[in-house]
């Protein structure tokens, strides 16, 4: 394709230029702190648990609230920056995060950090799909919009791995509350830059905002949510499953109302395209399984193993690389291979992966952490690029919109399930394992309290606390290992299946 040049009206599509390429990379690098600000937290865990000293399940609600926030809210700002403009709801969005990041490095009590968090992720559902509409907006060759969405995507899957070597680093050299501090350099950038690389873009003709359907999204994600992560930690209870039938039954009401109306926030007919709902469970699932075991890994290496934050995070930088590498690897593959079983092989490889952390031991298992790790990451690389772009291409150009916000919506709610379900199988593994040795349990109800507990006692009994301790969280990771293996495994029998034609 050639490039044009004058005022004379051509079939060909203007080209990006430098500028462009430039507002290209701030969407990037806004992106890329979304994605690592889901993950980031990780490593911080045995520090908040120290100073703010958080019970188990306000644990879980520190690490996963924001990405169940930005789960639930992606599809409704994506239609109110279509309403509004797509810049002036990310210039919005940034200052938002920003404030709220201040809001979570001087947390002072685990409901502040929560709140700080719900605050985060609320910012944060503004900035997806605005940079996302952005770049379909400013890219109109059809190839260099191919490449700008290509770094889009990278930037949003290397975010989550990348994120414990960033918090290892800054954990080494400040302190936990800098992990939120370091998103205000690049939202300053981005709210200084956004004005003059972006042009503004919105839909001309948006149709009526629905707020039912809105308000009824998120009556079916938080309660569903809530309900599948106590459940996991304390078993089933009536008021969990109250909470997960509310839940269903909003879902319910959300489905109703966007087959009826006129201008519904999720297009649901795309469902309807085997190829772009197998491609939306796997890419999910991908992200369920990378998450949990970022999750549970960052706390065995520094909780079990003993090492520092920096340490932690350079033993996965291996799984990140590889993340990376398979994520560069999945074209090059697919131009050779049938998609179905590149996709399927590489979510055969990342169950082999998780199968591995079965080896882990309480008295030294770096070697095969990071091995495992590695797989896990290589197989959830190549994954997530392949469905991403399997979603995207199975809808039809004029529903390319919706499609992109099913996917982002699927990669967040991977992240937060990831971290909910799979937590949930270590706390429940572990404290039960702790009941049977200590049934008061004060002081004992995760690793980082046991290991604060043992500071302050003798040393042959802080010894035998932490052995115990240790012993019954590698439990704990051995289940939750099995289950994500397991998972893997049958989704890519699933998509083999699904796919193979």
């Amino acid at each position: 394709m050639r490039e044009h040049t004058g005022t004379a009206i051509t079939d060909a599509p203007a080209r990006a230029d430098a500028r462009t390429w430039l507002g290209l990379a701030v969407l990037a690098c806004a992106v890329l702190l979304i994605a690592i600000d889901a993950t980031v937290l990780d490593l911080a865990l045995p520090f908040i648990s120290a100073d703010l000293a958080p019970t188990g399940v306000q644990l879980l609600w520190i690490i996963d609230v924001y990405s169940f926030a930005v789960a639930g809210l992606l599809v409704t700002m994506g239609v109110l920056g279509d309403r509004i403009g797509r810049r002036r709801l990310l210039l919005v969005g940034a200052i938002g995060f920003a404030a709220a990041s201040v809001l979570a490095a001087w947390a002072v009590d685990p409901e502040m950090l929560i709140a700080a968090r719900v605050l985060q992720g609320i910012a944060g559902a503004t900035l997806m799909p605005a940079t996302l509409g952005l770049i379909r907006h400013m890219f109109a060759d059809a190839r260099q919009r191919t490449l700008a969405i290509g770094v889009w995507s990278a930037m949003a899957a290397g975010g989550a791995a990348a994120g414990p070597l960033v918090g290892g680093w800054l954990l080494e050299h400040f302190w936990w509350g800098s992990v939120f501090l370091v998103n205000l350099p690049i939202m300053a950038v981005l709210v200084v830059a956004a004005p003059r690389l972006i042009p503004e873009s919105r839909d001309p003709a948006p149709g009526r905002f629905d707020l039912v359907g809105a308000i009824a999204s998120l009556a079916a994600v938080l309660p569903l949510v809530y309900a599948i992560k106590e459940s996991a930690l304390h078993g089933p209870q009536p008021e969990y499953l109250v909470a997960g039938g509310i839940g269903v039954l909003a879902a319910l009401f959300f489905v109703h109302r966007q087959r009826a109306t006129t201008s519904p926030l999720l297009d649901l007919s795309l469902f309807a395209e085997r190829t772009f709902s197998t491609a939306v469970a796997a890419n999910l699932l991908s992200v369920f399984a990378l998450a949990g075991v970022l999750f549970f890994g960052s706390q065995y290496l520094q909780l079990v193993l003993d090492v520092s934050p920096l340490t932690a995070g350079l033993l996965m930088l291996p799984g990140t690389a590889a993340s990376a590498l398979g994520s560069l690897a999945a074209g090059p593959l697919t131009r050779r291979l049938p998609i179905g079983g590149v996709l399927a092989c590489s979510l055969g490889l990342a169950a082999a992966g998780a199968g591995a952390l079965l080896a882990l031991g309480a008295d030294g298992g770096a070697g095969v952490f990071v091995a495992g790790f590695t797989l896990v990451g290589a197989g959830v690389g190549v994954a997530l690029t392949l469905t991403t772009d399997l979603v995207v291409a199975a809808a039809p150009p004029d529903r390319a919109g919706a499609a992109s916000a099913v996917s982002e919506t699927a990669y967040e709610l991977g992240l937060a399930l990831g971290v909910a379900v799979l937590g949930s199988v270590v706390s429940a593994t572990y404290q039960g394992r702790l009941a049977e040795l200590f049934p008061s349990n004060e002081g004992l109800d995760t690793l980082g309290n046991l290991v604060e507990t043992a500071r302050h006692l003798p040393d042959t009994a802080a010894r035998a606390l932490l052995e115990e301790g240790r012993e019954a969280f590698v439990a704990g990771m051995h289940s939750a290992s099995a289950a994500t293996a397991v998972i893997l495994a049958v989704t890519a029998l699933f998509t083999w299946r699904m796919l193979r034609r």
